[in-house]
């Protein structure tokens, strides 16, 4: 069972970015998924987007809203983190996680698969 997160990188303030992760081992559908992030200094606490097995809903953190959009294909088993407008105070590893079941709602520690992590600057 296996993430692989792939595409971070060096960005502008006000710049785009897609992060993906791929699953192998395991099948997407019975899953729920989420990306976090660690910023420098920082804990690995609650998600910033999650979606659910339970309802068709996906679920931003307030400080992404609006600039975010995560999305799933369960038949490429792959995970999207759309990021428009990047600010400075994006900067962070980022993770994609999974964990069996309905809800996605948790924090870092229920999670049960992770990807290894992509980093992502947002500097001028």
């Amino acid at each position: 069972v296996q993430l692989q997160a792939s595409g971070g990188g060096l960005v502008q303030p006000g710049g785009s970015l897609t992060l993906s992760c791929e699953a192998s081992g395991f099948t997407l559908d019975d899953y729920a998924i989420a990306w976090f992030r660690q910023a420098p200094g920082k804990e690995r606490r609650g998600g910033i987007s999650c979606i659910p097995t339970s309802d068709g809903n996906t679920y931003y953190t307030n400080s992404v809203k609006g600039r975010f959009t995560m999305s799933r294909d369960n038949a490429r088993k792959t995970l999207f983190l759309q990021m428009n407008s990047l600010k400075p105070e994006d900067t962070a590893v980022y993770y994609c996680a999974a964990v069996p079941g309905r809800y996605c709602l948790r924090p870092a520690r229920e999670y049960k698969y992770w990807g290894q992590g992509t980093q992502v600057t947002v500097s001028s």
